[in-house]
């Protein structure tokens, strides 16, 4: 998950156990990892999910997964925390981004939503966002609502404003809701072009390996399967600045140095095997 997670986690005093979600071998989910884990949860036990482009792999579940992962965690009476930081900025739709959030909700959870405006309006210096909460019962939100408070008055007391009215003033008008909804699919598609050109190039060239997952992941980070070895010298020799993880920022792509990456992936991959 997005490193500074556990950092929150153990400064809120929980305490924080992994699910196993990346699978390098097939660069993809381990759905059968994630749902054998889950089985072990206690009941109460709050599971963080990715709402759409899981940060740092790009890899989503998809409809059928999220069905399973629901209903194994309304089995363990387990407690959703979804994080949504890339609303419409993964598929370049609001609405299909949405789509586990609503299913979820839909199910009877009661859950919680961290949702941040940071990326998809463009506002990381305001990191304007807010935490959503859905009881059952209205008792139930009366009395959660009243815990929030007893929270939020010592630490921060009163939010900025400034961020929110900058939301508002778009959410809250038609046209430039409609403006935002255009330029945010047009930032989405252009990170998916991105995706299809460096995957096409690195299967042109014969780049030894597997590149579908290039294009089956999603969001602005790809996880490239580069080994730590690779990014060192993507970093050392070619000045291209991953993290060693093999995480990469795809918003750094253009068409005018694609091809230099692409020509550095492939002579990195062939030096080091």
């Amino acid at each position: 998950t997005w490193g500074n997670h556990l950092a929150i986690f153990t400064k809120a005093g929980l305490v924080n156990k992994t699910y196993p979600y990346w699978k390098a071998d097939t660069k993809s989910l381990d759905i059968d990892g994630m749902l054998a884990a889950l089985k072990t949860a206690q009941p109460g036990a709050l599971i963080l999910l990715h709402a759409c482009a899981h940060n740092p792999t790009g890899v989503d579940p998809t409809e059928e997964q999220w069905k399973m992962i629901a209903d194994v965690m309304r089995e363990r009476k387990l407690i959703p925390l979804m994080d949504s930081a890339y609303q419409g900025y993964a598929s370049g739709s609001l609405e299909k981004d949405a789509w586990a959030i609503r299913f979820f909700e839909s199910s009877g959870f009661e859950m919680f939503l961290c949702q941040s405006f940071a990326k998809n309006l463009g506002l990381y210096g305001e990191r304007i966002g807010m935490l959503h909460v859905v009881c059952n019962a209205a008792d139930v939100a009366e009395r959660v609502n009243s815990q929030l408070n007893l929270v939020i008055r010592p630490m921060y007391s009163s939010p900025p404003k400034h961020g929110a009215e900058l939301v508002v003033n778009i959410l809250g008008n038609p046209a430039r809701f409609e403006a935002w909804k255009q330029e945010l699919a047009d930032m989405a598609n252009r990170i998916l072009e991105v995706r299809s050109l460096l995957r096409k190039g690195l299967e042109a060239k014969g780049t030894p390996g597997t590149w579908n997952h290039v294009t089956d992941q999603i969001g602005m980070f790809s996880f490239t399967g580069l080994t730590e070895k690779q990014c060192e010298r993507m970093t050392k020799e070619h000045h291209i600045y991953l993290l060693k993880s093999g995480r990469i920022s795809l918003a750094g792509l253009n068409k005018g140095n694609i091809q230099y990456m692409i020509d550095c992936v492939d002579e990195t991959v062939r030096a080091l095997p």
